[in-house]
């Protein structure tokens, strides 16, 4: 288990960066925190080093993009599934086996969809600008959802 405290949306990106550089292909990263807890700013961190020329946006509408990458690199943003068959619709399964790095926003809703190899992010906001993040091969309080 990993723990940082981060003062901006600057700090939490290259704390994003800094991990996404002991990932490998195949890689899940869940996230959980709550609305502007620093999710994508974290992800923003990750494509610096996995997709350099990638544009990261939250992907709410589009439900997942595609950065690219020399190994290919997935954001979904799973706030708006709520069914087995909303995620059947986004393709997830499909890009659990196609060996890029997947980052999943909204994790919690898919709880039980996601593999035991998945990393989990727990962004928790601590005041208006800092955020203490916990990096952990399980989510607290997950067991129960496999």
């Amino acid at each position: 288990m990993m723990n940082f405290t981060s003062h901006s949306a600057a700090e939490t990106e290259a704390i994003g960066a800094r991990f996404a550089r002991m990932l490998r292909p195949g890689d899940i990263v869940a996230f959980t925190g709550g609305m502007g807890a620093g999710k994508t700013a974290f992800t923003r961190g990750m494509a610096t080093v996995l997709s350099p020329d990638a544009e990261v946006s939250s992907p709410t509408f589009a439900l997942v993009n595609d950065y690219g990458g020399k190994v290919p690199f997935w954001h979904f943003d799973m706030f708006r599934i709520t069914t087995l068959d909303d995620l059947y619709s986004t393709g997830f399964f499909d890009y659990l086996e196609m060996g890029g790095i997947i980052a999943v926003e909204w994790s919690e809703n898919i709880a039980g969809a996601l593999p035991d190899r998945t990393i989990y992010v727990d962004i928790q906001i601590t005041g208006e600008e800092d955020r203490v993040i916990t990096i952990g091969s399980r989510r607290k309080g997950s067991e129960g959802n496999k």
